[in-house]
């Protein structure tokens, strides 16, 4: 789901079509420190809830690391069981907790600034992990890791520098 404005989803939850139109995303808006060798691979993002009575943004760094652990939980919703990503304490953390019925409830906690609590259900499609891994990977191809950690506090670029 790229945008106009550069901007790509990480993660975009929504409700089937006739349904309340509620969602949940992850949105992308570009590199943190963008050709700084210890910020590059950081990724400037938010969270975006949007629901009947309640809508909010929440700002968010993303480590190459949280891109691994993305992964590991869609591995885990995909067997039908609940997962927590972003649990680091340094940024909002999310829930997400499949319903019997196929939806999906997703709570989002920013405890490290606020510390409100926001939790959609949401109608998903019975492919909602696939296309969330498809975005992960398109995130990965517009965002590559492109910094080498060589030695503990010593960087260098991976291969030809991009900016």
């Amino acid at each position: 789901m790229n945008s106009a404005d550069g901007v790509i989803n990480l993660i975009h939850l929504a409700d089937r079509a006739g349904t309340s139109g509620q969602s949940v995303s992850v949105r992308i808006l570009g590199r943190y420190q963008p050709g700084i060798l210890t910020g590059h691979d950081f990724l400037d993002c938010e969270i975006v809830i949007k629901g009947e009575s309640v809508s909010g943004t929440f700002a968010v760094t993303l480590l190459p690391q949280d891109l691994e652990d993305w992964e590991g939980s869609l591995e885990t919703l995909e067997s039908g069981r609940f997962a927590m990503w972003l649990v680091s304490g340094r940024t909002p953390s999310m829930k997400f907790t499949p319903d019997e019925g196929g939806g999906l409830w997703v709570s989002v906690h920013d405890g490290p600034s606020s510390g409100v609590t926001v939790t959609v259900p949401l109608f998903v499609s019975p492919t909602w992990v696939a296309e969330q891994r498809d975005l992960l990977a398109q995130a990965r191809e517009v965002y590559p890791c492109e910094v080498v950690e060589t030695s503990p506090g010593a960087y260098e670029w991976r291969g030809a520098r991009k900016v």
